[in-house]
């Protein structure tokens, strides 16, 4: 029987000012054609902000939680898928901070096999009320991600979603 606390949940890991989650494409993930569904980048993208958020002391249960909860949505994707991934690929979803503001933050990912660019993403993230309304973020939350929000435009090289980050 194996040892049962060795084995950790899939896990990414914060570097150069970025979080990175690797993920491998299983025979769920694919289509009838036998890449990966366009709809679960999305859920690949989803895993990684939400492992970004706990890696970095955010314990978003504890935020939808009592008196005032509040809880991070998916305002907008603006998605390109550059090339397919398939069955047993071995990706890599990164995420940068673009930019934080007071109710919403911009976040760049990539999904990337090797070097190669499979699908990156634009994606806003509001933070919201119990009643659907638009709420600051909390003094912790916006700590825990400042570190992460890229202050200044870097170089681009063509391969960076919208020319903005690395």
């Amino acid at each position: 029987m194996p040892d049962w606390s060795m084995l950790a949940p899939q896990q990414g890991t914060l570097a150069d000012g970025a979080h990175w989650l690797p993920v491998r494409v299983f025979f769920e993930d694919t289509d009838a054609g036998g890449i990966v569904y366009h709809a679960n980048y999305l859920k690949f993208m989803e895993r990684a902000r939400s492992d970004f958020a706990r890696l970095i002391g955010i314990d978003q249960n504890a935020m939808m939680e009592g008196d005032d909860p509040l809880g991070f949505v998916v305002k907008r994707i603006d998605i390109d898928y550059a090339r397919p991934a398939r069955l047993d690929d071995a990706l890599v979803v990164e995420t940068r901070l673009k930019v934080l503001k007071g109710a919403s933050m911009e976040s760049v990912q990539i999904v990337r096999r090797g070097d190669e660019i499979m699908t990156q993403a634009l994606v806003r993230i509001a933070c919201l009320d119990r009643n659907g309304r638009a709420r600051r973020f909390p003094d912790a939350v916006r700590h825990a991600f400042a570190p992460f929000e890229i202050q200044e435009r870097p170089d681009s090289k063509g391969s960076q979603p919208h020319g903005n980050a690395k």
